[in-house]
């Protein structure tokens, strides 16, 4: 069985990241032998922020700060996290979450997710986006007005 090191373990840079944006990370699922639940482990250099401001609609997510105090912005408002912190993320527009580092000192983060079966769906309020990802599938769409369910069939 693999180990990775909460507090030494290394992550690597995220490719194609804008600026501003989390640039170190770990995905630990698959190396740690995990098909039920999913961990990765960022790194937040000052300044940096995480994933886009978002929520799931199939993964509970869970968050553990490992080191530092990012800030987190969710539904209610925003607050600073300190090391020892877990918050739960929900399924649905409760559950909204992005985090960034207005400090000075790198902060480390890890987040656990559920795995749904092979499906991804998320949804951006910020920016009116939505994706679904899913076996031979990844789609990503502007939201707009519910259309009717027989719309645009024959």
């Amino acid at each position: 069985m693999e180990v990775f090191n909460l507090f030494h373990g290394e992550t690597a840079p995220c490719e194609g990241m804008p600026p501003g944006m989390h640039q170190r990370e770990r995905a630990l699922g698959e190396l740690l032998g995990g098909s039920r639940l999913g961990m990765s482990v960022y790194d937040l250099e000052p300044g940096e922020k995480t994933w886009p401001y978002h929520y799931e609609l199939a993964d509970e997510e869970w968050l553990l700060v490992v080191a530092g105090e990012p800030t987190l912005r969710e539904p209610a408002g925003e607050r600073r996290l300190r090391a020892g912190d877990v918050v739960c993320f929900p399924v649905g527009p409760e559950g909204a979450h992005q985090l960034r580092n207005d400090t000075q000192e790198r902060a480390r983060v890890a987040l656990l997710s559920t795995v749904a079966a092979g499906v991804d769906a998320t949804v951006y309020p910020d920016s009116g986006k939505a994706q679904l990802r899913g076996e031979g599938t990844h789609l990503r769409w502007r939201t707009g007005p519910v259309l009717d369910y027989w719309d645009g069939e024959a």
